[in-house]
């Protein structure tokens, strides 16, 4: 299955495989993928999937869409092809490939912070817009399930969950709000008891994530 990793500078931020067929890349809450920074505009590409094959559409954006460093309006993808969006790369892969990061199994369940760590910041250098202070970084919660009592502070832009084949649900974070949405499987998460399709939902202190039996609790304190 193809997938793209996104980056910024050095960091990998996610990671997204392309199963639909077509995949938003820009600035609004509302895109696939999200990449918050001003040269982005707010819908300002696409991913096309056809079959095997994978297009990038450039969607009229401001600061334009670059392929290996040259501009396009549509190009078909091969396999190693470098995105350039505003400061963020995306590499295309025409098959799936691990995901890199922290893997801590659960007894059945999989918590995946699936980005390096972020560089380290310097004392006096004000905090990066992507990065909350961290009396408001959020934390999850087995509370019930395979693993209860364990903790998972979402340092990371993306915290991946679940049983894979099964059902995947992540956790995205998005300056200092959290979004939970289903990845992949048939078997959607459950805020609060309401099922949790791909488009993200805002999470609040308290609120209860159901997946494969496993119950998470979110805090942000």
């Amino acid at each position: 299955m193809p997938n793209i990793t996104l980056r910024l500078g050095g960091d990998i931020l996610q990671e997204v495989k392309l199963i639909k067929e077509r995949t938003t890349l820009g600035r609004r809450p509302h895109c696939d993928v999200v990449m918050e920074n001003m040269a982005v505009s707010g819908q300002h590409a696409c991913l096309v999937l056809a079959g095997q094959q994978v297009s990038i559409e450039d969607l009229d954006s401001t600061n334009g869409t670059y392929v290996n460093g040259s501009a396009v309006k549509k190009q078909l993808l091969q396999d190693g092809d470098v995105i350039e969006i505003g400061k963020f790369t995306i590499k295309f892969s025409a098959a799936s490939v691990a995901v890199e990061g922290r893997e801590e199994e659960q007894e059945g369940l999989t918590v995946n912070a699936s980005l390096a760590p972020a560089p380290p910041v310097s004392p006096v250098a004000p905090l990066s817009p992507m990065q909350p202070p961290a009396d408001q970084v959020g934390r999850i919660k087995v509370i019930a399930g395979p693993g209860v009592g364990r903790e998972l502070t979402l340092t990371k832009i993306v915290t991946t969950f679940g049983k894979p084949g099964v059902a995947v649900a992540a956790i995205t974070r998005r300056e200092h709000d959290y979004f939970v949405h289903l990845v992949e499987g048939i078997d959607a998460p459950l805020l609060n008891g309401s099922p949790v399709g791909q488009e993200p939902r805002l999470l609040g202190e308290g609120d209860q994530i159901t997946l494969s039996g496993t119950v998470l609790q979110f805090s942000q304190c």
